[in-house]
């Protein structure tokens, strides 16, 4: 008996028989040779067509309840879906297996050829999506990678305080000093490479040595926690002169644009001095002693309030973190990409391929991106355009943002 491989198959005919007694599997056979012959001509002969290789090994199956036997037929077949039509309608006409009366119902005829487009289809979407992240990087992504890259080579650790700086600093004759890391890196985002940063809330000796040395301009933020900063550097280290950041952002974050205009519109210590005296001589001649409690009073309010606000903060970014990490979980294998608000909620589910045509067409009120996969340039560009604060991926090819990248791995 011929047999064709399933590779070969391009139907499968699949029957239910029910038989009114017991038989066996060879009855069964035995009853479809027979009772089809002659039936079809000699091109349709079913012996004809199974030796040479046109139908497969027919499969019965049976199961023997109560007396009677029920079961299935699989005929695999690579004739053609007319040739096939008509061999299925002939094993209907079976009437009696042996000494028992029978019945023959044809379930299914399946195209094998369908079922292999489907998964050719799916397959190939999962190779050319795995080519597309992993080895065809846009030229925008390659150039971000390139100067960042080369902006964290100049960051450089200065002093024996080891704090980030830019190449410049000991050719420099006056020095900026920031608040952290960020802030250097995005002045020298913007050519400006004789930047220093504090690193933390108290002053190092690295820089009280250098404002002995070079004129110093501190550069902080444009919200209380600057204005706190200003107060504690003044106040230990030779400051020649301070700018802020635009009213509640921050020097990590401003423009090229923004940067000069603070450095242009800097002022000296002594003119910030003199704008505190007249309030500092008010206070005096009501109560020196009453006014000195209250200023250590607010000065003390001021670094408490500070630092509990960094404690919530820390405290909400940590639940944040949490609930990042689960909904992730929730996503691994899906593909797919959960759109949150300010409050976790989440507004919708999309797919991964379609979450950079929906967040441009959202505009406002995302809060949040959780994806199952990449987090691209392409991703983050919009997401910051449209000011998402987090975006939460599997991984990250995104090295520097404006807005808080999170991956599986730092979750």
């Amino acid at each position: 008996m011929g047999k064709i491989s399933p590779v070969s198959a391009k139907y499968i005919v699949q029957a239910s028989i029910e038989i009114e007694g017991v038989v066996e599997r060879p009855d069964v056979i035995g009853a479809i040779f027979g009772q089809t012959e002659g039936l079809l001509g000699n091109d349709l002969e079913l012996r004809e067509l199974q030796r040479s290789g046109r139908i497969g090994r027919i499969d019965v199956k049976t199961d023997v309840k109560s007396g009677k036997a029920a079961g299935e037929i699989i005929i695999p077949s690579s004739l053609d879906k007319a040739e096939t039509a008509i061999i299925a309608a002939a094993i209907e006409t079976i009437q009696r297996i042996g000494p028992c009366n029978a019945k023959v119902k044809i379930l299914n005829i399946e195209d094998v050829r369908v079922s292999k487009r489907n998964y050719i289809i799916e397959r190939a979407k999962e190779l050319l999506h795995e080519l597309t992240e992993k080895f065809m990087p846009d030229s925008q992504e390659l150039t971000d990678k390139v100067a960042e890259s080369v902006r964290m080579m100049e960051v450089s650790e200065y002093g024996k305080d080891r704090l980030p700086a830019g190449p410049l600093i000991n050719e420099s004759e006056e020095i900026i000093v920031v608040e952290g890391r960020a802030d250097v890196l995005n002045l020298l985002k913007h050519g400006i490479k004789n930047a220093i940063g504090l690193n933390g809330t108290s002053v190092p000796e690295t820089i009280k040595e250098l404002s002995g040395k070079k004129n110093i301009i501190l550069f902080v933020d444009g919200d209380r926690g600057g204005d706190l900063i200003i107060k504690e550097v003044t106040a230990v280290a030779e400051i020649d002169f301070v700018c802020k950041a635009p009213d509640g952002k921050e020097v990590e974050e401003i423009t090229k644009k923004e940067i000069h205009k603070a450095l242009r519109s800097k002022v000296t210590v002594e003119q910030i001095k003199l704008e505190e005296k007249p309030q500092q001589m008010h206070q005096e001649a009501v109560s020196n002693s009453s006014s000195q409690q209250r200023n250590n009073r607010h000065l003390q309010n001021d670094y408490k309030e500070r630092y509990q606000n960094k404690a919530q903060e820390k405290k909400q970014d940590i639940e944040k973190s949490q609930d990042f990490k689960r909904m992730l979980e929730e996503l691994v294998g899906t593909r797919g990409a959960y759109i949150l608000d300010g409050n976790l909620n989440i507004l919708g589910k999309v797919p991964v391929t379609e979450l950079a045509t929906t967040l441009n067409s959202l505009r406002t009120g995302v809060f949040a991106v959780v994806l199952d996969g990449t987090i691209t340039r392409d991703i983050a560009s919009i997401a910051e355009k449209i000011k998402v604060q987090y975006l939460v991926g599997k991984d990250s090819r995104v090295d520097h943002s404006r807005i808080s990248l999170l991956t599986q791995k730092q979750l």
